[in-house]
């Protein structure tokens, strides 16, 4: 076992298809939840905004950010010479390292899931301005955005598992997008709750 852990050509494979793997789960698994939430609630989950708002840019762009990392892992598997275009950074490209974004997708995956399951029918892609609902409890009564932490996390996992210049700008990009979204929806809600969001910002922080 520890032989394989410190076989760097084996772990290069596993985590190679470990991503494909992964990001085509997602991909199915969210799939699957909007088509089955959207058929018991009979209305769209998916909320863009106005066209060619800020809203709506920014959730287009985080949306073909993602398609653009599950191709690119997909593509790795039946060509590996995509590394090179990828430009990996080969200085951070070691096991241990590996291992931890492994683990920080994963955890951060996991994160988000949960979060979506917990918001339940309240749960929305984009700013639904008809879905009004402040969640405060559970995991929401420690932070304001834990959903958008496990994202992040999950981003920056996937630069960990393959370090690059590719996942790098993922990374920036991910990020960025989280950020915005993140202040768009508070604007939102701080408009439409008014003294009851103001009260939940003074109690619970915006990450930790």
């Amino acid at each position: 076992m520890m032989d394989f852990l410190h076989n760097f050509d084996q772990l290069e494979q596993v985590i190679r298809y470990f991503l494909a793997f992964f990001y085509t789960f997602v991909a199915v698994f969210y799939i699957f939840l909007i088509s089955k939430k959207q058929s018991q609630c009979g209305a769209s989950l998916i909320h863009m905004g106005h066209r060619f708002s800020l809203h709506w840019w920014n959730h287009l762009t985080f949306r073909m950010f993602r398609i653009v990392i599950w191709a690119v892992c997909v593509l790795r598997v039946f060509f590996p010479e995509t590394d090179n275009v990828l430009m990996m950074l080969t200085s951070i490209n070691i096991p241990i390292i590996n291992y931890v974004g492994v683990l920080l997708l994963v955890l951060g995956f996991s994160l988000t899931v949960y979060c979506n399951f917990i918001l339940n029918n309240a749960w929305r892609s984009g700013i639904d301005e008809q879905q009004t609902t402040l969640i405060t409890s559970a995991v929401y009564a420690k932070s304001r955005n834990p959903a958008y932490i496990g994202v992040a996390a999950s981003q920056f996992g996937f630069f960990l598992a393959m370090p690059s210049v590719f996942s790098l700008a993922c990374l920036v990009i991910g990020v960025s997008a989280l950020r915005i979204q993140i202040s768009l929806e508070e604007d939102f809600l701080n408009k439409v709750h008014q003294q009851e969001y103001t009260k939940y910002k003074q109690k619970v922080p915006r990450f930790f």
